[in-house]
């Protein structure tokens, strides 16, 4: 097929999506609702293009436009001009507390005990090994088999490393989950909201679970971070791990945090004895000394520039509070579930997310055999979503960003799809490395 023909079936088909008697919702002014809404003035510090409607801040947050200033200056100024003196000069390298304390707010943590550095699955390693070497005689890790690969693919790799019995235990449901919370667990591993589902854990009772068996407890707040309050410190978590560049918009690939209960600080240590984590890393010394608190639970030297993109990003939290983002975040999703539900029936979308929206996350997730294909299809008319195999459509909203009519006209796109089963296009089915 040519690129002329093939730019022509695009146009044809984003006009039959199109091409469908508008949502009759006399009783529901959706325009009115952006105009109501507190946060909207945000999303013009936003790059977001026109007629995009972008629902997948829950996989990769949107680029603020003072994140590229900020840039442009740490590269041409602080690298491209002062170069190495911008260690100090421009205090790089205290980059990872100062991020660490602007995300701990968020997370209900004190400041000093949060610190931005590596990644999601490189922080989960020290925690977990941390968490294990603090419980000497126990070799359980507890589990959801549901739960982000990458996850349990950390876990079992260091239980194959540690060998003495380690096992990862995984559970199914809730109700197993408890249940297999027993006197052998030395750490339970959790999601705080489920990847595929937006499923959202009690944190304080599956807490106090834990440590009324004398385990600790890990908490992965990659979907929570930035899109619902959390409180680590009512909850009395032990270790909480998380990355950047979701809610909290620091770009792809972002330095995640991690944070460790002040109890604990001075009492576990992490495997990763990098210069970085040392208490004079320019002392040069021939032998490890860890830095005090939360410092020593950095690796290697913080990357730079990405660093000042998610401190950069993380400004706009002292411009608004996580209740209001939680508030409007429920509302977003409870709307979209509703016109879903009320001009997409009878094709095959069945709800897979809590319909309480005290039970999920800042997202919705429907199943369809043909999921894959059906987001392709959206993804060809400005509606980005997502597909998590086997067969989920996943649509985030971040409140910072989304827009109530960007929500009535993602379903709008999706119904005219669905009526005209435009997603059986051959060139829907076609799977690239991402999907």
């Amino acid at each position: 097929m040519t690129s002329s023909n093939r730019h022509r079936d695009i146009d044809r088909a984003r006009t039959a999506a199109t091409d469908i008697p508008a949502m009759d919702i006399p009783a529901m002014d959706i325009p009115a609702m952006d105009r109501a809404d507190p946060l909207a003035p945000l999303r013009d510090g936003f790059m977001l293009r026109d007629g995009l409607i972008y629902l997948d801040g829950n996989s990769l947050g949107a680029l603020q436009k003072r994140v590229v200033n900020r840039l442009a200056g740490t590269v041409t100024n602080e690298w491209g001009r002062d170069l190495i003196a911008s260690w100090n000069q421009a205090d790089w390298v205290s980059l990872p507390e100062r991020v660490g304390a602007r995300i701990a707010p968020l997370i209900g943590a004190r400041p000093d005990t949060v610190i931005a550095t590596d990644s999601t699955s490189v922080n989960l390693f020290k925690t977990l090994s941390a968490a294990l070497d603090a419980r000497p005689g126990r070799h359980v890790i507890v589990s959801e088999r549901g739960n982000f690969p990458t996850d349990l693919y950390m876990a079992e790799g260091l239980a194959q490393l540690l060998g003495h019995g380690h096992v990862l235990r995984l559970v199914d449901d809730d109700d197993g989950l408890y249940a297999a919370i027993d006197g052998d667990t030395a750490v339970v591993m959790l999601t705080h909201v489920d990847y595929r589902s937006g499923r959202l854990h009690d944190m304080a009772a599956l807490t106090a679970r834990t440590h009324d068996v004398g385990a600790l407890i890990i908490w992965d707040l990659a979907h929570s971070a930035g899109a619902l309050p959390v409180d680590l410190g009512a909850a009395g978590a032990d270790f909480a791990i998380g990355c950047g560049y979701k809610y909290l918009n620091g770009g792809p690939g972002a330095p995640a945090f991690i944070h460790v209960a002040p109890h604990l600080l001075d009492q576990v240590r992490q495997p990763l004895t990098g210069w970085f984590g040392h208490a004079a890393p320019f002392a040069l010394d021939t032998s490890y000394q860890p830095a005090d608190g939360i410092r020593h639970f950095l690796t290697g030297t913080p990357p730079v520039l990405s660093m000042a993109a998610l401190d950069e990003a993380l400004g706009i939290w002292d411009e608004v509070s996580i209740s209001a983002v939680r508030e409007k975040s429920i509302a977003l999703s409870t709307l979209f579930i509703a016109l879903v539900e009320e001009h997409c029936a009878g094709h095959g979308l069945k709800l897979t997310s809590p319909r309480d929206p005290a039970r999920r996350g800042s997202q919705v997730s429907f199943s369809h055999p043909h999921a894959f294909e059906i987001m392709q299809a959206l993804i060809e008319q400005d509606v980005i979503g997502d597909f998590r195999a086997p067969d989920i459509l996943r649509f985030g909203f971040a409140p910072l960003y989304t827009r109530f009519v960007d929500v009535r006209d993602a379903v709008e796109r999706l119904a005219g799809i669905l009526a005209r089963s435009l997603w059986r296009a051959p060139r829907f089915a076609i799977r690239g490395k991402v999907t």
